[in-house]
């Protein structure tokens, strides 16, 4: 201690050598000045200011770790959950993706059903129309039949009348009587 004490003395009083009389007087302002320091420097000692502050740095160091640990902790957490989040993510997108597949697919069953009813509705349709078509024609047939016997007895009778005499038309006329009579026994 008096080593370093000397050490001090004698780094911090060389440029004191350059003032005016005895180095080691209460009237040298440098020997003051380094006395006082000294002193400054033993209270601070005693009191262990230096201990006291190693000791707030390390509980300052000490409290910096815990924090770090615990930002390290936050850190793994929110990449856990960030992990968690993105496999959902693929898993949602995955099964959107199956959803999108399943209603394409559906929806091209479901227009090959509606082409097939719709097919099939046509095709009812058009029988149906042709069913019609043949009907009007047969009915047209009969009605045009019908009309041409129609015309062809008139034509046939009014030859007839023309060709006969009344006698010969009273003799037809009784005779067709006879021949209802005939076949209404």
């Amino acid at each position: 201690m008096k080593k370093l004490m000397f050490l001090l003395v004698t780094l911090s009083a060389s440029p004191a050598f350059a003032s005016e009389g005895p180095f080691f007087s209460l009237r040298n302002a440098h020997f003051v000045i380094l006395v006082a320091f000294l002193i400054f420097i033993g209270v601070l000692l005693k009191v262990k200011v230096p201990s006291k502050l190693a000791g707030m740095l390390d509980k300052r160091a000490a409290g910096i770790r815990s924090e770090l640990e615990e930002a390290r902790a936050l850190r793994e957490e929110a990449q856990t959950i960030l992990a968690s989040y993105e496999r959902k993510a693929r898993e949602v997108q995955a099964q959107a993706e199956e959803i999108v597949v399943a209603a394409k697919r559906d929806a091209q069953l479901a227009a090959d059903q509606a082409k097939d009813d719709l097919k099939v509705a046509i095709e009812r349709r058009l029988k149906a129309a042709e069913d019609r078509i043949t009907s009007a024609e047969a009915a047209a047939l009969k009605e045009v039949k019908d009309r041409a016997v129609l015309v062809a007895v008139a034509a046939a009778g009014e030859v007839l009348a023309k060709q006969m005499s009344a006698s010969e038309q009273a003799g037809l006329i009784d005779k067709a009587i006879g021949d209802v009579e005939t076949r209404l026994n």
